[in-house]
């Protein structure tokens, strides 16, 4: 279902997790849960991963992740500031010891000047501090945004877990 590249780093994160006793726990928008399935496609994956939300819209963000309402509204869904809330939102829903986000605009359609498709931010929330990236990916088309988006994701836990002491 995924390809080599996702299910190697995938299984790579999930080792480095289990050596370290990290459980890890996923908030995704425009993956649609992507990032989870990745991660559970990989044997063994249930004793790390925790779990994941789809918060595709603004009121399931709010709900799901606790997202404060004015934080969307002052920055848009696709921010940092969301991508950062949303990630400590569901690190401390799914009590995992990290948990990743992202919001983006996939498209085709839905983009602006000022976020335009392609633009996706992440971030990793640990206990002390929240990690945060924002790639502008260009218009790859939906499908393509999605699995670099995925491994972005992915890549972001790892440096996050082999951080933690």
């Amino acid at each position: 279902m995924f390809d080599l590249e996702t299910r190697s780093l995938a299984a790579e994160l999930l080792n480095i997790s289990r050596e370290r006793g990290i459980t890890v726990a996923t908030v995704e928008s425009c993956t649609g849960g992507l990032v989870c399935g990745a991660l559970t496609a990989i044997a063994g994956s249930s004793s790390m991963v925790l779990g994941g939300l789809v918060t595709y819209s603004n009121e399931a963000k709010t709900t799901l992740a606790n997202v404060p309402p004015e934080l969307i509204l002052r920055h848009g869904a696709v921010s940092e500031q969301v991508a950062r809330a949303m990630a400590e939102g569901g690190r401390e829903r799914l009590s995992a010891r990290l948990a990743v986000s992202i919001t983006g605009v996939a498209g085709p359609d839905g983009g602006s000047e000022a976020k335009p498709v392609g633009l996706v931010h992440f971030a990793c929330a640990g206990a002390d501090r929240t990690l945060h990236r924002e790639r502008r990916f260009g218009a790859l088309g939906r499908d393509e945004i999605r699995r670099l988006s995925v491994l972005e994701a992915l890549d972001l836990l790892r440096e996050a877990s082999l951080s933690l002491k």
